[in-house]
C-alpha cells in the first residue's frame, strides 16, 4: 500500500470513528466534553505557572528575603500544584463516561453487524480470528481516545504555553532552539513510526493466526483426543507463536532505533538551551532562579515529548486495529431485507420451491430445478444419499442463503419480500447437529422463547421426553451443559433441541434428522410426539432413516440435487426404484441388528 493510500485509510478510519465519540443515547456527552476541555486548559496552565513560582522561591532565598515571604511563595506553589492535579482529575472523570459509552456503542454495533452477516461468512472465517479483531479494535478505540484527549492535546497545549512564556520572558533564541528541537523530534518520530507500522501489521496477522489455531483446536478437543494429535496441534500452534515471536522481535529492534534517535535529538536540544542559560547567568542578564525556571520548563517539556512519541506509536497501532475492525464492519450483508419487505405472521404456510437452482460454489451445483409444494397442514419428507442437497432446503427456507434461480415462496409470497425476522419466527427447526449454549438446561430450552413461563418450559421438556432425565440430575434444570453442550449425550442434546423448538410454537416445522442420535425406544416415543405436535402443521422432514418418514403425505427422493422420485411410502415401494432399494437395504440392516 502506497503512503498516499495509507494516509487516506487513516483519514477514513478517523471519519468513521468520529460519530462514535458522540454516543447516540448520551445527551450529556457535549457538556462533558466542554468540562473536560476546560479542565485541560486549567490543569496545564497551572503546570506552566509552577516553574515561575519555583524561580521566585529560589530568587527570594538567594536575595535573603524574609522566611515569611519564602513560605508564602511555597504555599502558593503547593496550592497551584494541587489545583493542577484537581483540574486534571476533573478532565479525566468527565471524559471517562463518554469513553466507556463509546466502547459500549461500538461493541454493540459490531456484535449486531456480525449477526447480520450471512452463514457463508461465518463458515469461511475463523471465530478466534474474528474475536481477536473485535477485542483489539475496541481496546484500540479506548487507547486512541485516551492518548488524544489525555496526552496529545494536553502536550500540544503545554508546549505552546511554555514556548510563549520562554519567548516573552527570556527571548526569541530559546523559543527557536526549542521549536527546532521539537520539529526534529516530531519529524523523526513520524518517519520511524511509519516504517515500524509494517512490523505491527505482521504481529497482528501472526497473532490472529496463532489464536485461530488455538481456539479451533480447543473447540475440537474430542477430535484431537480421538486421534492422539496433541503433539501435532502443539506444533501447529507453535508455528503461529514463532511467527509472532519473530515479528515482535523485529518490532522491538525498530522501537529501539526510534527511542535512541529521539534521545539524541532531545539531549542536543537540552544541552544547547542549558548552555545559553548558563552563559546568561554568568553575565548577569539572568538570575539563578531564571536558570532553575528554564531547567524546570525543559524537564516539563521533556516528559511530554517522550510521551508524545509513545502516544503517537500507540495511536498508529490503534488506527491499525480500528481499521481491521472497521473492515469487518464493512463486510457486506449478503442477505438483507428489501426496502419494501413486509412482516407476515398470520399465514397458511403453503411452502413452494418454484424451480429453484442453488449452489454454494459456482463450480458445483447443489439443487437443480427443484420444484415441489408442501400444502398447508401437510408433511413432506425428503430423503436421499449424503450430499444430495437435503439440508440445503432448510437453509434456503430460513434464508441463510438466497436462491440462484427460481424462488422459495410461502403462500405465494417470495420469502425475499418478507422481513427475515417474521420469516424465521414462523419456522421451528430441530437440526441434525445440535449445538447448545454453555449455560443451563433451562436456559437452552427457554431459548426457544425467552419470555416463556416456567410451566411452558416444563411442558416442552415433557413433550420432548427429557423431563424425567432432567429431574434425575442433582441440579435439575439448572445443570450446566458445558461448551457446545458436550456434558450431555447426543440424544440428550437432541431432546433439548426438540424442547426448545416446541417452546417456540412455530407454524411450520423442519425436522433435519431430528431423531438420528436417539436409541430405538426413545426415537419411537419422540417420533410419536413429533407426529402429534406437527399434526395439521406444515412440516418438512429431512431424514436418512426411512422408518421415520413412512407417515409423510409425500416423500421426495433427491439424487445430486434433483428430485428423481416422489410419492407416498407405499407408492414409492411399488415403483421399485431408488426409494425401494434404500428401504430394502435399511430393512436388511435392521434384521442384522
Amino acid at each position: 500500500m502506497s503512503m498516499e493510500n495509507i494516509k487516506k485509510t487513516k483519514i477514513t478510519t478517523l471519519k468513521r470513528l468520529w460519530p462514535f465519540l458522540w454516543p447516540r443515547d448520551m445527551k450529556s456527552a457535549k457538556w462533558r466534553f466542554v468540562i473536560a476541555f476546560f479542565g485541560l486548559l486549567l490543569s496545564r496552565s497551572a503546570l506552566v505557572i509552577l516553574p515561575m513560582l519555583f524561580k521566585t522561591i529560589i530568587d527570594a532565598l538567594v536575595d535573603h528575603k524574609s522566611f515569611d515571604m519564602v513560605l508564602f511563595w511555597i504555599v502558593i506553589y503547593g496550592v497551584t500544584r494541587i489545583l493542577s492535579s484537581f483540574f486534571s482529575e476533573v478532565r479525566d472523570i468527565s471524559f471517562a463516561s463518554v469513553t466507556q459509552r463509546t466502547l459500549r456503542q461500538v461493541g454493540l454495533d459490531v456484535f449486531d453487524h456480525l449477526h447480520r452477516l450471512s452463514l457463508r461468512f461465518h463458515i469461511a472465517r475463523h471465530t478466534g480470528g474474528v474475536s481477536r479483531i473485535i477485542e483489539r479494535g475496541t481496546k484500540a478505540i479506548e487507547t486512541l481516545i485516551q492518548f488524544l484527549a489525555m496526552n496529545i492535546l494536553p502536550t500540544a497545549f503545554e508546549i505552546l504555553l511554555v514556548s510563549t512564556v520562554l519567548c516573552l520572558v527570556y527571548g526569541v533564541r530559546y523559543t527557536v532552539i526549542i521549536s527546532v528541537t521539537m520539529a526534529s523530534y516530531i519529524i523523526y518520530t513520524l518517519k520511524l513510526t511509519e516504517w515500524r507500522i509494517n512490523y505491527v501489521r505482521e504481529m497482528n496477522a501472526a497473532d490472529n493466526n496463532a489464536q485461530s489455531k488455538a481456539i479451533d483446536s480447543l473447540l475440537n478437543y474430542e477430535t484431537v483426543k480421538y486421534f492422539g494429535n496433541e503433539r501435532h496441534e502443539r506444533e501447529r500452534f507453535d508455528v503461529g507463536l514463532k511467527n509472532y515471536e519473530n515479528a515482535a522481535l523485529e518490532s522491538k529492534w525498530s522501537l529501539s532505533y526510534l527511542n535512541f534517535g529521539q534521545g539524541i535529538i532531545l539531549a542536543l536540544g537540552l544541552a544547547l538551551v542549558m548552555g545559553f542559560a548558563a552563559y546568561d547567568v554568568k553575565h548577569g542578564s539572568m538570575t539563578t532562579g531564571d536558570l532553575v525556571a528554564i531547567n524546570t520548563f525543559l524537564f516539563q517539556l521533556t516528559i511530554p515529548l517522550f510521551n508524545l512519541g509513545f502516544a503517537y506509536r500507540e495511536i498508529k497501532l490503534a488506527l491499525v486495529n480500528i481499521e481491521e475492525m472497521f473492515t469487518l464492519l464493512e463486510e457486506p450483508h449478503e442477505i438483507r431485507d428489501e426496502a419494501d419487505a413486509v412482516s407476515i405472521f398470520d399465514i397458511n404456510s403453503n411452502v413452494t420451491f418454484d424451480h429453484v437452482d442453488f449452489h454454494y460454489d459456482s463450480e458445483r451445483s447443489i439443487l437443480k430445478d427443484m420444484n415441489f409444494t408442501i400444502p398447508a397442514g401437510h408433511t413432506v419428507a425428503v430423503v436421499g444419499s449424503s450430499g444430495a442437497g437435503k439440508s440445503t432446503l432448510a437453509r434456503l427456507l430460513f434464508r441463510f442463503y438466497d436462491v440462484i434461480g427460481g424462488a422459495v415462496k410461502i403462500d405465494g409470497i417470495d420469502i425475499r419480500n418478507m422481513t427475515q425476522k417474521s420469516l424465521r419466527s414462523m419456522i421451528g427447526i430441530v437440526p441434525q447437529d445440535t449445538v447448545l449454549f454453555n449455560d443451563t438446561i433451562h436456559y437452552n430450552i427457554a431459548y426457544g422463547n425467552p419470555n416463556a413461563s416456567e410451566e411452558d418450559v416444563i411442558d416442552a421438556a415433557k413433550k420432548a421426553e427429557i423431563y424425567d432425565f432432567i429431574q434425575s440430575l442433582p441440579q435439575k434444570f439448572e445443570t450446566r451443559v458445558g461448551e457446545r453442550g458436550l456434558k450431555l449425550s447426543g440424544g440428550e442434546k437432541q431432546r433439548v433441541a426438540i424442547a426448545r423448538t416446541l417452546l417456540k410454537k412455530p407454524i411450520f416445522f423442519i425436522f433435519d434428522e431430528a431423531t438420528s442420535a436417539l436409541d430405538t425406544k426413545t426415537e419411537k416415543l419422540i417420533q410419536e410426539n413429533l407426529e402429534r405436535i406437527s399434526k395439521n402443521k406444515t412440516t418438512l422432514i429431512i431424514a436418512h432413516r426411512l422408518s421415520t418418514v413412512i407417515h409423510a403425505d409425500a416423500i421426495l427422493v433427491l439424487d445430486k440435487g434433483i428430485v428423481v422420485e416422489q410419492g407416498s411410502h407405499d407408492t414409492l415401494l411399488r415403483k421399485g426404484g431408488m426409494y425401494a432399494q434404500m428401504w430394502q437395504r435399511q430393512q436388511q440392516e435392521v434384521d442384522v441388528e
